[in-house]
């Protein structure tokens, strides 16, 4: 049997299993909008985990991580170092969200800001926001699983066909399973990754350089020692300097734990230990990293030349002489890192658009079955809308998502308003909102006028901050009542435990 076949053979079972994975919880849960959304709140510590991890981790470090080592250099030691800290919030406010979700019925964030602010406005708003950040995250794992589909079977399978089967799986469990369909999934897939990343990235130093000090020594006497000084090198090759990498770091560490798709596992968990124990265990799950930025590094003396930095990845283990069983499991470990995010992206923007958007807006909100129904809808229109800018975009992984953390990052400072500041009100936070998404659009589009050549999120969450701040202090209070709901969960979550 030729090698092409023996790939394409194990790559089509691990479809399968995972399919299988995704669609068996559904057989489990209600059919609510609760069992769909949030999974009748029974994720446990070990479905957190990989949840966690896998929904952050997936194209964008088994695939974006090795293009930025191999191009960019020590650059993508910034993606270890937000990993890291991005989490820390979520320990915190994590068991808050738990807690409120249980006692009044919350599965997703607008539905939580937009009851602490008192306003629909505010829901509609995130809503669109969340979606709208949500389409490129989600591009970016299609995009990954074409480059691997199409690069293995060495062009035999079209980048747009090979996105496209990864994700008709995608599609299915999702529609049918929600949210626990996704938890599950991101276990097999979170701990196949694992495995692979880990193998490989150990072993190619040691195959093609004899150790990984070797490797970065071959890399310095080959003329590369610029790509090994921090911060690294920036896209257009010259050297990236400090403002742009700890911008990078800062926007993506504030961004992290106000994810919608990651902040709604809050809703899901079982109790407020599950959280804070699966994040205590959270940097664990950023170990992986490592290997995966040795693989991109191991390419830069060896396979000089790639245009793709994005697809060095399967670029290498056609290139190196291995069992096609084994690079047929390292690229299925590729798929899993695309489909571990891109699901729980998907259902989380389908969620999010149908409870916090449409339900909003129209005069008489929907019954359990309709909305449930209406969500499923939403979850093929999305990944046919993503899909559709996955076949037509030419932008790297890494700066794709980067893009997105400038958006998402404004969401943080309504977030720490509405637990640890009582005199934050609906007008200041609308405002703040408002002018970071504004500020935040502009330099990203407008990127030469920068005073500073920082990320633009950094400019965004400056004028966020200082109107969330200027307006509320000059606006009445809101209803203290209300805002006490929100302000005093410490308390009385520990009288819960």
């Amino acid at each position: 049997m030729e090698t092409g076949t023996i790939i394409l053979i194990i790559v089509g079972l691990y479809l399968l299993i995972s399919l299988l994975t995704g669609i068996i919880p559904s057989l489990r849960i209600s059919k609510s909008v609760g069992g769909y959304v949030a999974g009748d709140r029974s994720m446990n510590v070990f479905i957190l985990y990989f949840v966690l991890g896998a929904s952050i981790f997936s194209s964008f470090a088994f695939l974006g991580g090795p293009g930025w080592a191999y191009s960019r250099g020590a650059a993508s030691f910034y993606i270890i170092s937000y990993c890291l800290i991005g989490i820390v919030p979520f320990y915190f406010f994590g068991p808050r969200v738990w807690r409120l979700g249980k006692k009044y019925g919350y599965v997703t964030q607008a539905e939580l800001l937009a009851d602490r602010f008192d306003s629909k406005f505010m829901s509609v708003v995130l809503a669109v926001l969340s979606v709208i950040v949500f389409i490129p995250y989600l591009t970016l794992q299609m995009v990954g699983a074409g480059y691997v589909l199409n690069v293995i079977s060495e062009g035999m399978i079209p980048y747009w066909a090979g996105a496209g089967a990864t994700y008709i799986v995608v599609l299915i469990y999702v529609y049918f399973s929600g949210v626990m369909g996704v938890g599950w999934s991101n276990a097999f897939q979170g701990m196949f990754m694992m495995v692979m990343a880990w193998s490989l990235g150990i072993y190619l130093p040691n195959a093609l350089y004899g150790g990984v000090g070797e490797m970065f020594t071959a890399i310095m006497e080959a003329g590369h020692s610029a790509m090994l000084e921090a911060p690294g090198l920036a896209g257009d090759g010259t050297p990236w300097d400090w403002w742009g990498f700890s911008s990078a770091v800062l926007i993506s560490a504030i961004g992290f734990s106000v994810w919608p798709h990651l902040f709604m596992r809050g809703f899901a968990a079982q109790n407020a230990r599950s959280i804070r124990l699966s994040v205590i265990l959270y940097p664990t799950f950023c170990l992986f990293l490592v290997p995966i930025l040795l693989i991109g590094f191991s390419a830069i003396v060896q396979f000089p030349g790639v245009d793709q930095a994005d697809s060095i990845l399967p670029h290498i283990l056609m290139q190196i002489e291995l069992p096609a069983i084994v690079i047929g499991l390292f690229c299925a470990g590729a798929l899993a890192a695309s489909m571990s995010s891109g699901d729980a992206i998907l259902h989380s923007a389908a969620s999010i658009g149908v409870r916090d958007g449409i339900n909003q807006v129209v005069k008489e909100p929907f019954n359990d079955v309709n909305e449930r129904r209406l969500i499923q809808i939403f979850v093929i229109l999305i990944g046919l809308i993503a899909y559709l800018f996955a076949v037509v975009i030419d932008v790297s992984i890494v700066a794709l998502l980067l893009g997105s953390y400038g958006g998402v990052a404004q969401i943080f400072p309504i977030v720490f308003a509405m637990f640890y500041w009582k005199r934050a009100t609906k007008a200041g936070a609308l405002c703040g909102l408002f002018g970071g998404i504004i500020v935040n659009t502009f330099f990203l589009i407008f990127s030469g006028l920068k005073p500073i050549d920082m990320h633009e999120g950094i400019y965004g969450l400056a004028a966020n901050i200082i109107l969330l701040v200027g307006v509320s202090l000059l606006t009445k209070p809101d209803d203290p009542g209300r805002v006490e709901k929100f302000s005093t969960g410490s308390a009385s979550l520990k009288r819960k435990r």
